[in-house]
């Protein structure tokens, strides 16, 4: 695995960019049967889920299969994290790539701090009433809502939350008041558009307790090599026919004409940002045996329930 950090123009740190190799295959992937989804961790059924007719939504059914690819993480642990998600978002990466239960594979990733998630809460929302509001109800079942909440505004957990007087929740209590929550982890997977808890659930929950917002770190697909490399080379040379454009100009009309430097070095800056953060598909394989084998593993986790009902 190669690391780096990722920065805005300015210099401030909004993730770190992992680069897999030799990982053809995740732990926890998405498995796919025409409109019906599976999220399996070591063939372990984690998720079920089917995207209705109209496409307004998602019914899903948790499985009990699910291992977090983070081992427990530790009060002194966290305080001598504690002070920005960079140290985090490296310790989190080796566990993603060492653990055989995680979702990453073959290609570029991004943690980012710069979730969507961290944006959008109205001013007369609390910090516990924005994040409620943002967590899917139902277990084991329920519903994605994408009419009324679209482009991944929805968290899912991939277990049930506990409750706030949970021993866990209870210690991250403490240290959500002392600013050493460590972050939650989350995944963002566009055949959801929701982003499902990888690791933190107490914490997450202990944020909303106490009506904090919680640190959090992102993980998603980037574009693949072949892309960035072809997009790295296509902003490099829209830099230079810039440049040279400019030079044209002034040789024209004198010194009076600016380099082109002040327009067009932002611009290369921001496309080669994009190129590193920019979101991707995530990848889902074709189940084998299709539906008929999708109808089997849901009657095996609802223990013939029916389900869907709608």
């Amino acid at each position: 695995m190669r690391r780096g950090d990722v920065t805005r123009d300015d210099g401030t740190w909004t993730g770190l960019s992992l680069d897999i190799d030799g990982r053809p295959r995740p732990g926890l992937g998405v498995f796919s049967a025409g409109p019906r989804l599976l999220v399996s961790q070591q063939s372990r059924p984690v998720l079920l889920a089917v995207v209705d007719e109209q496409l307004d939504g998602v019914d899903f059914r948790r499985g009990d299969g699910y291992r977090s690819p983070v081992p427990p993480l530790r009060a002194d642990e966290a305080r001598a994290l504690a002070g920005g998600p960079e140290r985090w978002a490296h310790r989190f990466a080796r566990h993603l790539v060492d653990s055989p239960d995680s979702p990453v594979h073959d290609g570029r990733w991004l943690l980012s701090c710069d979730s969507p998630l961290l944006r959008g809460r109205h001013a007369d929302d609390s910090h516990a009433e924005h994040w409620g509001s943002m967590l899917v109800d139902g277990h084991p079942d329920g519903y994605i809502d994408w009419f009324l909440h679209s482009h991944a505004w929805e968290v899912l957990p991939l277990r049930p939350m506990p409750d706030s007087d949970d021993s866990r929740v209870k210690a991250y209590r403490k240290q959500a008041r002392e600013g050493t929550l460590p972050p939650v982890l989350s995944w963002w997977v566009s055949g959801l558009d929701c982003h499902l808890i990888l690791d933190g659930h107490a914490r997450l929950a202990a944020a909303i307790a106490e009506s904090v917002e919680p640190p959090l770190l992102q993980l998603h697909r980037t574009a693949p090599r072949d892309e960035w490399a072809v997009g790295v080379d296509q902003a490099v040379d829209s830099y230079a026919s810039d440049l040279a454009r400019f030079a044209e100009l002034r040789a024209t009309h004198g010194p009076t004409v600016p380099d082109g430097a002040a327009a067009a070095g932002p611009e290369l800056v921001r496309a080669l940002h994009d190129l590193n953060t920019a979101r991707r598909p995530t990848w889902a394989w074709p189940l084998p045996g299709g539906e008929d084998q999708w109808r089997r593993i849901a009657r095996e986790v609802t223990t013939g329930e029916e389900w869907p009902r709608r």
